[in-house]
């Protein structure tokens, strides 16, 4: 019999405590995977840039600023390309249902993101015409059941109605898909110059500017020099990246990173004293066993070595069976619960299942170690 094989048939002696603690880990596990997962996905790491800059009032983000702003910006050097954004807030049908309407200068969107969210000249011919026309992501489009083509009510919340009152009507032109999966599409693209005629209040404010800077500059390099240009105006800004837009924008709300390491950490450390507790029944009730190894001549390496390759062989076995969970999980509902099970997250799991194996054979291991002969014999 070799090692591995002793230790795999220690783990196993008693297969019903061995299901029972592979579950708790698999468990622990699909916890930390799936509230990681959606930590990934909330940050949008993958689609969140680092280049493109969005610039919206010091004063904070309800505080609108106004579209003469934009020939300042496009006057300052290294700016490739600028655009701006009114965002209109309402829902569709029953007020939980919320959707969010960009409304921009499809031009100038185009050349600033329009690659990252995925805009063709398409998309942009069909918003011609009638200036009700809007693009809808197709996270939304899928969301709702909704076409190109069909007409669709936005009713506005009080802090953005239109003259006419609070219903906007849009004709949908078309659907974009957004450069990657990742890439939030759950939002509608509306006509700047539509939203800004029919509205009854806050005319010509927009909510922010987006920037594209040259490849010459640093976007940090490019924010410091916006900042300052506005620094004595009557409004002044706060130039950031895209990613740090975002991570501000959820601790508006929560520190969803601090939550999800309470969880994973309350997740592993009730494992750890569960596993550790299991394992150091384990060895007593094999005393005499280790008695025997002992008296065969196995030094105290091999006797550390058996007891930890039985711990990490029931911890990778019920992590391994965790991960793959939160994998599949990602992979079928991954768009509609936001969640991204990256390659960082399986390393990080795997990192997390050793450190674990480690920890919670030491202590079973050291008690085997402190087992006299004699007295294990004694105890047949």
């Amino acid at each position: 019999m070799s090692f591995y094989s002793l230790a795999k048939r220690n783990a196993l002696r008693k297969p019903l405590r061995a299901v029972l603690l592979i579950i708790c880990i698999a468990i622990a596990f699909l916890i930390y995977g799936l509230t990681t997962s959606f930590l990934r996905g909330a940050q949008s790491a993958s689609a969140a840039s680092e280049d493109i800059l969005g610039i919206t009032s010091a004063g904070g983000r309800a505080q609108a600023l106004p579209i003469h702003f934009l020939s300042r910006l496009a006057d300052i050097p290294d700016v490739a390309a600028v655009g701006y954004v009114a965002r209109l807030r309402g829902y569709a049908g029953v007020e939980k249902n919320r959707i969010a309407v960009s409304a921009a200068d499809m031009p100038r969107l185009m050349q600033v993101n329009g690659k990252g969210l995925g805009l063709t000249p398409a998309l942009l011919s069909a918003m011609d015409g009638a200036r009700d026309r809007v693009l809808v992501g197709r996270a939304l489009a899928e969301a709702q059941g909704w076409v190109v083509g069909q007409r669709v009510t936005i009713t506005a919340f009080d802090v953005f109605p239109q003259a006419g009152g609070r219903d906007w009507r849009f004709e949908i032109a078309g659907i974009f898909d957004g450069e990657t999966a990742s890439t939030d599409t759950y939002f509608m693209i509306a006509r700047f110059d539509y939203v800004n005629a029919v509205r009854a209040r806050g005319r010509d404010m927009v909510d922010a500017f987006v920037v594209l800077p040259s490849p010459a500059v640093s976007p940090a390099v490019l924010a410091a020099r916006i900042d300052a240009r506005f620094s004595s105006s009557a409004t002044p800004t706060q130039t950031q990246s895209e990613k740090q837009f975002l991570e501000a924008f959820l601790r508006q709300y929560a520190d969803v990173g601090l939550i999800v390491n309470l969880v994973v950490g309350a997740a592993f450390v009730t494992l750890l004293m569960i596993v550790i507790n299991t394992m150091i029944f384990a060895i007593r009730e094999r005393t005499f066993e280790i008695g025997v190894l002992k008296t065969l001549g196995f030094s105290r390496g091999h006797i550390v070595a058996l007891v930890l390759v039985e711990t990490a062989f029931v911890v990778l076995l019920g992590g391994s069976v965790g991960l793959s969970l939160a994998w599949l999980a990602a992979q079928l509902a991954g768009a509609e619960l936001g969640l991204v099970f990256s390659a960082a997250v399986l390393a990080k799991g795997v990192a997390i299942m050793v450190a674990l194996s480690l920890a919670t054979g030491a202590l079973p291991a050291i008690a085997a170690l402190r087992i006299p002969v004699i007295n294990a014999f004694r105890t047949r």
